[in-house]
């Protein structure tokens, strides 16, 4: 799969759905290396209902999620053989370090999640990611998850 990718081909290598699938475009990728992704940010969003009335603001945490999907993307497009097929081994988060959050993300942003290997293997892969509103840096972190 070359980029853009899109909401279609997302599904495919996601098992993520609504409301919970956190990355709506793939724009750069380098198999087993980094990853460019993006999270539109709107006010239908479902969290901004209680988090926080009148001050809708992202849930760092949810920030961090759709950070980890688009590492999913890279890490599901550098297995071997075809990504697109049917694929009973989901990428799962297994765990963040060094999270730092930087700003507030609102509903009208654009999220740019920025995600580089750091370690890869068979089965378990460390990744680090940030997170930008147009130029500002609003969240990073490292990432480890699994496949299988």
């Amino acid at each position: 799969m070359e980029p853009p990718l899109y909401y279609q081909d997302i599904i495919k290598l996601l098992p993520h759905r609504y409301p919970f699938l956190s990355v709506d475009r793939i724009t750069e990728i380098e198999p087993g290396k980094r990853v460019v992704g993006i999270k539109n940010v709107t006010a239908n969003e479902p969290f901004f209902q209680g988090h926080f009335p009148g001050n809708p603001i992202m849930p760092g945490v949810l920030i961090i999620e759709a950070m980890a999907q688009v590492g999913g993307v890279m890490a599901r497009l550098s297995l071997s053989g075809p990504a697109e097929k049917e694929n009973t081994d989901s990428v799962l988060f297994m765990s963040m370090d060094k999270v730092k959050y930087r700003k507030q993300v609102v509903p009208g942003d654009q999220l740019r999640f920025e995600v580089q290997a750091l370690r890869t293997g068979s089965r378990v892969w460390k990744m680090a990611g940030k997170a930008f509103v147009d130029q500002d840096l609003v969240a990073e972190a490292e990432l480890v998850a699994t496949i299988g």
